[in-house]
């Protein structure tokens, strides 16, 4: 996606040789405007296949996955990372260890949310190593429910978590995938779906 990857260049910053900070567009600072764009272009991907719920991980996956649920009309429900008193019961839970704070977190989904009727569509801002995405497939098939498929913001083809998904025959969208960091800089791989 052009726009994406433009304002990838033009914000984001080369962090080491696996990190890439976009805080001042995607999660931290969030862009209404590209949030919107990423969310009709995530319905443009998906667009005819049944979706009932839209799935992601607190907080940085709420900004887009909430634009897609908007732009399909459906419910957004979030794994929450943190424990609530208002969240302990009748919950479906998975670890996920997260790559940049280098911590693992028990996230949770009530079960009220997720059911075996449903239809579900994943959306996350990156896909690095895939963890975040497993965690919600753990719960996915905790829940019964049917996985439709898997849509990122950003995907990081020079690391496993896309090689995960297609081992797996997801049905795995990236709206900019990066192929490599070099001397500081992001290099893209052509995006098939706006070639088509």
């Amino acid at each position: 996606m052009k726009l994406l990857e433009d304002r990838i260049r033009q914000d984001g910053q080369v962090l080491g040789a696996d990190v890439l900070k976009v805080d001042s567009f995607l999660n931290h600072q969030v862009d209404p405007d590209l949030m919107t764009a990423l969310g009709e272009e995530f319905y443009r991907r998906f667009q005819g296949v049944p979706i009932t719920k839209i799935l992601t991980v607190e907080s940085s996956g709420i900004a887009p996955a909430l634009a897609t649920g908007m732009a399909f009309h459906k419910p957004v429900v979030f794994a929450r990372k943190h424990k609530s008193l208002t969240l302990k019961d009748h919950l479906y839970t998975a670890e996920v260890y997260s790559f940049t704070k280098k911590t693992a977190n028990t996230i949770a989904i009530a079960e009220k949310f997720l059911t075996a009727a449903d239809h579900v569509l994943v959306i996350d801002d990156f896909l690095a190593n895939g963890q975040a995405v497993e965690g919600l497939l753990d719960i996915i098939q905790q829940a019964g429910a049917t996985l439709e498929g898997v849509g990122v913001v950003i995907e990081k083809r020079f690391q496993k978590g896309r090689k995960l998904l297609d081992d797996r025959h997801i049905h795995t969208e990236a709206l900019a995938s990066i192929a490599a960091f070099e001397n500081g800089q992001v290099v893209f791989s052509p995006d098939e779906k706006e070639q088509a």
